[in-house]
């Protein structure tokens, strides 16, 4: 997890995991405060409820890393409103992905097996839909262990610019972006609180 140091309200630095670096990130607005995240996640469980006749039929499938807080808590609200409990695996898209940054699959990558999404109707959920290859990719690592029902996609932001033919079917904010900008989600399960910036 990347170390984060606020500067002040415009600006924060960024530790690189790797280079252990700092870079410096210009923030351009604040899109979501965590009041208006947890309004939108709680939006996009209703609207998972109403598109989902069998809601136990269903397992949230979180993109590492944020995309697993996300799951988690659709998973948790729709519990809360229905008392039904959906699945709730996560992925790490590591080994799928089309570009240079491909690793070799690890065992650790996947949590889940054939039994647990052949016939379901899956919710992949990630932070951000950008390009579609996350996305693509994690359809990919899901297709290779068994063959579900359904493939239902949830983003909290969706900053367009898709390079492949993917849409989500619920999505918190659409946020027009141009490509050097960044969206920056925080959630408190990884970074110790909740918002999203749109950083330049």
């Amino acid at each position: 997890m990347p170390q984060v140091k606020f500067i002040n309200r415009d600006l924060y630095l960024y530790a690189s995991c790797a280079t252990g670096f700092f870079m410096e990130e210009i923030v351009k607005s604040v899109l979501m405060d965590r009041e208006g995240i947890r309004r939108t996640i709680t939006r996009m469980a209703h609207e998972i409820v109403e598109h989902n006749d069998n809601l136990s039929n269903i397992v949230f499938i979180g993109v590492k890393t944020r995309g697993i807080a996300l799951a988690k808590r659709l998973q948790d609200l729709i519990f809360s409103f229905e008392n039904i409990q959906t699945g709730f695996y996560f992925i790490d898209i590591s080994s799928f992905r089309d570009d240079d940054k491909k690793v070799e699959r690890q065992n650790n990558q996947i949590n889940l097996s054939s039994q647990n999404i052949t016939g379901k109707d899956i919710i992949l959920v990630d932070d951000v839909l950008y390009t579609g290859r996350t996305s693509r990719a994690a359809m990919e690592a899901i297709i290779s262990i068994g063959r579900p029902k359904s493939i239902q996609l949830a983003v909290l932001v969706d900053r367009g610019h898709r390079e492949l033919p993917i849409r989500a079917d619920y999505v918190g904010k659409n946020v027009p972006t141009s490509h050097s900008e960044k969206i920056k989600v925080f959630f408190d399960e990884f970074d110790g609180e909740d918002k999203v910036l749109l950083l330049s």
